[in-house]
C-alpha cells in the first residue's frame, strides 16, 4: 500500500512538471529574435563606418521636391482633392527614397559572398530566416535617416505635416516595414541572378515601374484601366497610402491603414520565408 501511495505521489509530481516540449516554441522564438537583432546590428554598424551614403541618397529626393514638386504645384491639372501638389507629392517621394535604398540592398549579399561572409553565416547556427529578417530590419533603419531628411525639407517647403506622436510612430513603422519588404525582394533577386551586373540591371528595371505604377506622384483616378489594376497590386501603393494619411495634416487613407499594414506585413513575411529558403543558393 505504501509503495502504491509513493508511486502515485511520485507520478503526480512528474505530471505536474511542465514538459520541455511545451517551452520549446518560446525558447526558439526568443533565440530567433536575439539572432535577428544581432544580424541587424551588424548591418547597421556598416552604415556608421560610411555615413556619406546618407547624404548621397538624399540628393534624388531633394531634386524631386525642389524641382518637380515646385513646378507642378503651380499647375492645376492634377486632381489632388484640393490638396497642394507639393503636399500630395511629399509622402510619395519618401516612399520612393525607401524603395531606392531597399531595392539595391541585395547587392551587398553578392559582395558578402565574394568576401566569404555568406559562407560563414551559412555554417553558423543562425536560422536562415533570421539572417534575412535581420538584414531587412537594417534596411529599415537606413531608411529612417531619409525620413528625417525629407521631413525637414518638406517643412522648409511649407508642406502641412502632421507631428502628432501616434502619426509619427505609424510613419516610422510603415517605413521600416516597406524597407524590409523591398530589401527582402532585392535579396531574393540577388540569390537568383548571383552576379552584380545582372542584379543592377534587374534592379533598375524594377524601380521605375514600381514607382510610376503607384499613387506616389499622381492619383490612381487619372490612370488608364490597365495601370489601375497594376497599381492595386503594387505594394508601393499601400505604402504611399499609409504615409499620406499619417504624414500630412488632414491626410486620409484611401484603402484604410489596416489594409495598408496587412499588405506590407503579409508580403514581408512571405518574402522572408522565400529569402530564407533561397539564401544558401547565393553561395553556390
Amino acid at each position: 500500500m505504501k509503495l502504491q501511495e509513493q508511486g502515485a505521489s511520485h507520478g503526480g509530481l512528474v505530471n505536474s512538471e511542465p514538459p520541455r516540449q511545451k517551452w520549446r516554441p518560446i525558447v526558439f522564438t526568443i533565440s530567433f529574435v536575439k539572432k535577428t537583432m544581432v544580424i541587424a546590428e551588424l548591418e547597421v554598424r556598416k552604415l556608421l563606418h560610411d555615413a556619406t551614403e546618407l547624404f548621397t541618397r538624399a540628393v534624388q529626393p531633394t531634386l524631386w521636391l525642389l524641382v518637380f514638386g515646385q513646378v507642378f504645384t503651380r499647375m492645376r491639372a492634377i486632381p489632388t482633392g484640393g490638396m497642394r501638389y507639393i503636399d500630395f507629392m511629399a509622402p510619395g517621394i519618401l516612399a520612393q527614397s525607401v524603395l531606392f535604398i531597399a531595392i539595391f540592398y541585395g547587392i551587398a549579399i553578392i559582395w558578402e559572398r565574394d568576401l566569404g561572409i555568406v559562407q560563414k553565416f551559412l555554417v553558423s547556427p543562425t536560422p536562415r530566416n533570421a539572417l534575412v529578417l535581420g538584414k531587412a530590419l537594417a534596411a529599415g533603419v537606413r531608411s529612417l535617416s531619409q525620413a528625417f531628411f525629407i521631413y525637414v525639407l518638406s517643412l522648409l517647403l511649407g508642406v502641412k505635416l502632421n507631428f502628432q506622436p501616434h502619426s509619427l510612430i505609424i510613419v516610422l513603422l510603415v517605413i521600416v516595414l516597406s524597407a524590409a519588404f523591398f530589401s527582402t525582394l532585392s535579396l531574393i533577386i540577388a540569390c537568383i541572378v548571383k552576379t552584380r551586373e545582372r542584379f543592377m540591371g534587374i534592379g533598375q528595371i524594377l524601380t521605375m515601374p514600381l514607382f510610376f505604377a503607384s499613387n506616389a506622384i499622381y492619383p490612381i483616378s487619372i490612370m488608364p484601366t490597365w495601370l489601375k489594376i497594376i497599381s492595386h497590386i503594387n505594394p508601393l501603393t499601400y505604402e504611399v497610402d499609409a504615409l499620406r494619411a499619417m504624414m500630412l495634416s488632414g491626410g486620409v487613407s484611401q484603402y484604410g491603414i489596416a489594409l495598408d499594414f496587412s499588405v506590407l506585413i503579409v508580403g514581408t513575411a512571405i518574402l522572408v520565408n522565400i529569402g530564407g529558403w533561397l539564401y544558401p543558393r547565393v553561395a553556390t
